[in-house]
Parts: structure tokens; sequence; C-alpha cells
């Protein structure tokens, strides 16, 4: 079958057409800009790209349409497959009906750590000979790529929340029916989407409707609104973690974690993963993969190996004595919680937070009043503010001066590199490219040190 993906370089719609592929599929696809790295790595699987959504594209007349969701009414070329009367699609729903029909499907939902989680759960599941197939929406070191499909009845895949497609407006996950489903935490985010916390609630209700009666919900017991959401009706046995009668992670030295599930102890995971955030995915991941028939033990033996994920608190480098870290933070709780894992590893050394605000709910300044708290542990913050709607300056005006705001790129890079000295930590977070900011600062360290 020949299939033509609009929309095809997001994460999620190029796993979508990585996994078409690998299935047998001739996959083509368009996109408003197509560029590296998800360009090259679809070019590398098979798969033709067209940049822009002209409706000359028509002449291609593949068997099937595949809509991701930043495709619109007013697209050309989804007006143009309308008025013809063309059979289309979205991804989760080619998904579902494609690769997940007959699976044993495990879903990692929340609005932070999805994609660690699902990480950690694939590596658990290949590590144990499993093989799962997966779809996560960041690309795990352990497997140098973000999506795959293979003979194994396991796949994991990252439930997202955000709406579908323009004519399906139920959250993606909706359409996974998984067997193992992770609650992992619940707070307002998608402003340009939802109204408020309920209206998502809501969202991970539907979501909780359609797990069948034989699999397991894994929830996070401290988390007030999935407690909501289950109370509105669970039709599946539902385990807990970070509970005195479920799942726990009790820090021993260092990262060193001992788990535990009902008193019974499964050994420790020692690891260098910072952060309570992380230990709490990591028994998110454990007991999800005890479901498939992995023993806690092992899991906890595979963890001791897991490489993390790419752009999670990652090292990009070193330069003239300061350490430069890549990081997905977007949310102010993640922004809050990154900053906190790494004060922990570099205790009193000088942490520069370089922030850009770039999605939507935070362009939207929906959360800007939760911002300046969220980098309290930062020594400077230098806030990119190109594109935003709101004025930071007043919003960031608690931390004082170490906050700087700043409205053009290259005044930006000059003003970190004039502000870093050796033994710094700078710290890039934003869920973009920033322009390549991470390897504009390396350079300019090292021609510094020359």
């Amino acid at each position: 079958m020949h299939i033509h993906i609009l929309g095809i370089c997001g994460t999620f719609m190029g796993g979508v057409a990585v996994i078409a592929r690998q299935a047998g599929h001739r996959v083509t696809g368009c996109d408003a800009n197509v560029y590296p790295p998800m360009s090259t790595q679809l070019v590398a699987a098979g798969i033709d790209l067209v940049e822009g959504f002209g409706e000359d594209q028509l002449a291609l007349r593949p068997d099937l349409w595949v809509i991701g969701n930043v495709v619109s009414r007013g697209n050309p070329l989804m007006e143009a497959i309308l008025d013809r009367g063309d059979r289309f699609v979205s991804g989760p729903q080619w998904l579902a009906e494609n690769v997940l029909s007959g699976k044993w499907v495990l879903a990692v939902a929340g609005t932070h750590g999805k994609t660690t989680t699902s990480s950690m759960l694939a590596w658990i599941l290949e590590d144990a000979g499993k093989h799962p197939g997966f779809l996560i929406g960041g690309v795990p070191l352990d497997f140098d790529t973000s999506a795959r499909v293979t003979d194994s009845p396991h796949f994991v895949i990252e439930a997202d929340e955000y709406d579908t497609a323009f004519f399906d407006k139920r959250s993606k996950f909706v359409h996974y029916s998984p067997r193992t489903a992770v609650l992992n935490n619940l707070e307002f985010d998608h402003a340009d989407i939802f109204a408020d916390l309920a209206a998502i609630e809501l969202q991970f209700h539907h979501f909780v409707r359609v797990i069948r009666r034989s699999g397991l919900v894994l929830a996070n017991a401290r988390d007030v609104a999935l407690g909501r959401v289950l109370a509105r009706g669970c039709w599946t046995p539902v385990e807990r973690f970070c509970a005195d009668d479920g799942w726990q992670a009790n820090l021993e030295l260092g990262e060193r974690f001992a788990v535990s599930y009902k008193g019974e102890a499964f050994g420790s995971v020692d690891w260098d993963l910072l952060g309570e955030h992380n230990r709490t995915n990591a028994l998110a991941a454990i007991a999800a993969a005890r479901h498939a028939g992995v023993a806690p033990r092992d899991a906890v033996a595979s963890l001791g190996r897991f490489r993390n994920v790419r752009r999670r608190l990652e090292l990009r480098g070193v330069a003239g004595g300061v350490a430069v870290y890549d990081d997905f933070a977007h949310h102010p709780t993640a922004i809050a919680t990154t900053l906190a894992g790494l004060r922990r590893k570099v205790g009193a050394a000088r942490i520069l937070a370089v922030l850009e605000p770039r999605s939507n709910t935070m362009k939207l300044g929906v959360m800007k009043d939760q911002l300046a708290p969220s980098l309290a542990e930062a020594d400077r913050v230098f806030c990119f503010t190109q594109g935003l709607g709101w004025d930071a300056r007043p919003v960031l005006a608690p931390l004082g001066a170490k906050a700087a705001c700043l409205d053009q790129f290259d005044a930006l890079v000059d003003a970190v590199l004039a502000e870093s000295r050796a033994g710094d930590h700078v710290l890039v977070m934003s869920n973009g490219g920033f322009g390549g900011i991470h390897q504009r600062l390396l350079d300019g360290l090292a021609a510094r040190g020359a």
C-alpha cells in the first residue's frame, strides 16, 4: 500500500512513517518545513519527502492519506483531498488499526516523564529478550531510533494527550486500547487546546474507559488529579507506585535506590540518572514490565544499564571548563525538576539556565506566573523572548539581577558566553532546536580558551 503522510516531520508522525516503511508499505510525505534531523532519518528509511502542502501532490494518488494534527482546514492539500473525496485517516487511527491491533500494548501517559518512562520500559523488555516494537517521542540512547516495528507481541507507546487531528479532537491515546497503562502524573498543559485541567482529566477518563478489564493500570499514588480520574470510574485492576502499600523507591547512596512492592524487596537500581522524578519513572517502568512477564529483579538490573534519552539533561560537551547541557524542559514543573536534579549533581557550582519558552502553553502566557519560582535554583537566568506574546521582564523580576531577557539570538549567545566561567554548568532548556545554541556556546567557549 502507498500512504502519503501530511505533517510527516513531527516526532509522532515521523515515527508512524518509519513503522509503516518497516512494515513494507511505500511511504511518502510532506510538511511545511522539511529539514534535518527528521528529514535525514526519513530519507535514510527510503521515504520521499515533499516540501509544503501543495495540492499538486494529488498526482501521487496514494492508496491512503494519513493526516497529522498540524494540518487544519484551509490547508490547500487537505482541501483538495476533501474535494476529491479521497480516503484519509489520522496517524493514531492508522497506527491502531495496522500495528497495534492484536499486540500487547504498553502505553505510558502523563504530563511529564512519558518519553523517559517509555524508553526505560522498552529497554527493560529488550534486555529481557522480548524485542518489543515501540513509538517514543524522543530517541532512547539504547536504541538510537524513536520507532520500530517487530514480530514481538509487545509494543511500547508514548501515550500523548494532545488531540488526534482536526477531524478527531479526542486525545491520541484514546486510540491505543492498551493492556498495560501507566498514568505517571497529570497537570495543566496544552493551553492551546484544553481550557483547564478538568478538560484534560476528562480525556484521561476516556483513556481509562478503553482499557480492558484483564489489563492493568499503574498509577502514581501521589497525584491528586489522577486520583480524581480513577474515581470517575475504572474497570481495570490498579497498582499504585509511590505508595506505602504499592511500589516504592527508597534512596540509598548517591542516586542508587532500593525497589520494593508491598514490602517485598527486589534489589537496588544503581545508575547515573538524577532526581526523584526519574526514580518515579523507574518504578512505573519496572511495574509495567512485571505485568508483561519480566521479573522485577531483572528489570532493576536492566535499569542499571539504561543510558537515558537524548535531550534529557544530556551533556552536549565541555569547553573552557564549562559544561553545556541540553534538556527538553518547557513546563514550569519540568524546569524546576530538571534544575533540582542538576543542582544535586553539581552542588555549589554555578548553574546558568538558558530558557526558550516556545511551547504553545508558554507562548500563551498561561503559566508565566510559575516561571520565576521554577528557575529559583539557577544562579543566572537567560530567557529568549523572541516570539513571546507577553513581556517576560516583569514575570522574571522576582529573580532580581540574576535574570536577563533577550530577544535577539546572537545577543543571547554573547551574554551567556560573557557570563560563563570555568566550573560553570550551562543548562539549555527548550522543546525545539533553539537555533543550535548548544554548539554555538561550545564553539564560543572553545575559541575563547584557544
